[in-house]
């Protein structure tokens, strides 16, 4: 059994060692820059981990949990154009190193590669695991459009919030650990249970995501914290806030959500103060905690008992105390 380091090690590897070198290189370069940018890998190495619960190589699941990987920086690459980003962890995006029609056409190349990685499984699972992973990709696609929806409505819901989050973060996570869970040799019933397992993990990342944003500190959190402040970003906590304000409070929060001229320490002071009034950052813990409670009971439901089950439980629980 691998840790969580060594299945990283792995991926970065064989990251590492794919090289991008056809013509026009303006196509190709930029997937080698964005792949080599770093980060956790960590729908790769849910790829991998998932497999080896099930007692498979990973040797054998490399392939797709790249694919994955190519995937999900695929989606980074598009969402920075959409998002006008001007750095992707600390480096120029694609965009703003090439140019837009440059990102746009190497991420649809990306995808590509993306699925000649995928159906490099085994011949047994192939339209299985293809069928998956398509579905996956639509879902990714279709919390994205459904994000971006929201930026021009004054009301979302809970509920609308928590299936956008779902399809945007929640899918990918659930499709990674459902693929290498077949290629591990898992039954179809206990890769299902999987897949509930990562959307339940993914939900609950996110939910996290937006309390840290608010709440966490910013050496150890990576961002800017108050970033979806500033960006009058729907999520968990501002919905719950507008749901919950009375009078004066609503007043006072569309005073600071529709002002254009506001010290950006200030409004991200008053709007946390608001927060906190109304206690939404508990809402969004408790909310968190559910989703972390039926990921463990999905996981639990798998008659499997090893090292690998045990790093999945783990790594479900850290979601409560993360702070990066």
């Amino acid at each position: 059994m691998h840790s969580i380091e060594q299945l990283q090690e792995i991926v970065n590897r064989a990251i590492a060692s794919t090289k991008y070198t056809q013509k026009p290189t303006e196509l190709y370069e930029p997937i080698s820059y964005l792949m080599e940018l770093g980060g956790k890998r960590m729908r790769p190495v849910l790829v991998l981990l998932s497999t080896e619960l099930f007692g498979g190589n990973v040797m054998k699941a490399l392939d797709a949990a790249i694919g994955i990987e190519l995937f999900h920086n695929f989606t980074l690459m598009h969402d920075d154009i959409m998002d006008k980003a001007p750095l992707r962890r600390g480096k120029p995006t694609v965009h703003a190193k090439w140019s837009e029609s440059a990102a746009i056409l190497s991420g649809d190349v990306m995808f590509v590669e993306a699925y000649k990685m995928m159906i490099k499984v085994d011949d047994a699972i192939l339209r299985e695991v293809l069928d998956i992973f398509s579905a996956t990709a639509s879902g990714v696609c279709q919390g994205q459009q459904a994000d971006m929806n929201f930026e021009n409505r004054e009301e979302v819901s809970v509920e609308e919030y928590l299936y956008m989050i779902k399809q945007k973060t929640a899918v990918l996570l659930a499709g990674s650990m459902e693929i290498g869970a077949l290629i591990g040799g898992a039954e179809k019933d206990q890769a299902k249970l999987l897949h509930e397992f990562g959307e339940n993990l993914g939900l609950a990342f996110q939910l996290q995501d937006d309390i840290l944003d608010v709440y966490g500190d910013p050496e150890k959190f990576g961002k800017l914290v108050g970033g979806d402040i500033l960006a009058n970003k729907k999520t968990f906590l501002l919905i719950k806030a507008k749901e919950l304000a009375n009078d004066n409070k609503s007043k006072e929060l569309a005073k600071w959500l529709n002002g254009t001229s506001h010290e950006p320490s200030h409004k991200i002071a008053a709007v946390t103060e608001i927060y906190d009034s109304l206690e939404v950052r508990q809402l969004a813990e408790v909310q968190m905690h559910q989703f972390v409670s039926k990921a463990l009971s999905a996981l639990e439901q798998i008659g499997i008992e090893n090292k690998s089950k045990k790093l999945l439980a783990d790594f479900a629980r850290a979601l409560l105390i993360r702070q990066q």
